[in-house]
């Protein structure tokens, strides 16, 4: 098949309807062009993690959809009474996947994988394909605490950008320094002056910490996937290891797996060229393979069982 040749990419900011709250969203590319490439990203990330490889895949002819999950950046939060779920975060993939022409294909990091996992499975057809990105149905516990430990660490925020670069960099030694419009993206200045994270902290209490018991859940989800699939993982990764992926493939034969030598579970961020390289490969691949229909599917997602309480 002969690529696509790169093009011109636009973007556009949207809102977009959820299971009962709006999402922000940035459209790349043809925003009326019926296939779409989805991105999900991780917890305590936001959609301009994928910018990079959005716009890439736009210039390629692809519409690129990245969208804030609840909770995160500019997305409505639940109110003080509405405890956060994993079950509403699989309900808003599959509003914003069901409400497109196309199933799309969805690339998800981390948090948003598990839930494309789970969406998938309640809804056989949902995404044309799904790209995994350095997830896996059980994880490394030492990994999952490292990563928890740094997020849960500044619950008074931090009194400058500055400091808060400090924090990052001790967190990620060998990644660029932050510059202050990257640092604004993902922190937010309070009333105080303090500088606190974009996401919800209540995220971490009512979602986060209890990813664990889910787990035979989530292999249950992976072992119903028919859609092809792909797994991208780091070679630094402390949260995806050969055993993980070895479990994974086992109850996901089709897939595939790509490593990428020098990244952690940062992948995207840590080497956005081999990241994007690789995706724009697969997405090349699957148009080789042609388009597939989307099964029927309830109007209300919460009307069907999920993988996960």
């Amino acid at each position: 098949m002969v690529p696509t040749p790169p093009t011109a990419a636009s973007s556009h900011e949207l809102r977009l309807s959820g299971a009962g709250l709006q999402l922000a969203a940035t459209c790349h590319g043809d925003c009326e062009a019926p296939a779409t490439v989805l991105f999900a990203h991780g917890f305590g990330q936001t959609r301009r993690a994928w910018t990079g490889s959005a716009t890439a895949v736009a210039r390629h002819g692809h519409r690129a959809l990245a969208y804030d999950a609840r909770g995160h950046g500019g997305s409505d939060r639940n109110p003080a009474d509405l405890v956060y779920t994993a079950q509403q975060f699989i309900d808003d993939l599959i509003v914003v996947a069901g409400e497109l022409p196309r199933p799309p294909v969805l690339v998800a990091a981390s948090m948003g994988g598990l839930f494309g996992l789970c969406a998938e499975a309640r809804w056989p057809g949902l995404f044309r394909a799904m790209i995994l990105v350095d997830i896996t149905p059980r994880w490394e516990p030492a990994g999952m605490q490292r990563i928890l430990a740094f997020i849960s660490a500044f619950p008074q925020g931090f009194a400058s950008l500055d400091e808060a670069a400090d924090a990052i960099g001790a967190y990620m030694p060998g990644r660029a320094r932050k510059s202050e419009a990257a640092l604004r993206e993902v922190l937010r200045q309070h009333d105080d002056g303090r500088w606190h994270w974009h996401w919800d902290r209540r995220l971490l209490d009512e979602l986060a910490r209890d990813g664990e018991r889910h787990q035979d859940d989530l292999a249950d989800a992976a072992r119903a996937v028919r859609c092809p699939l792909l797994l991208l993982s780091g070679g630094r990764s402390d949260l995806v290891s050969a055993d993980t992926v070895n479990e994974f493939l086992g109850l996901a034969p089709h897939a595939r797996h790509v490593r990428i030598a020098d990244a952690t579970h940062m992948l995207a961020g840590d080497d956005n060229d081999r990241f994007t390289a690789t995706l724009l490969d697969y997405l090349g691949e699957l148009d080789g393979m042609g388009n597939t229909g989307r099964c029927a599917a309830p109007t209300d997602p919460a009307s069907v069982n999920g993988a996960l309480p």
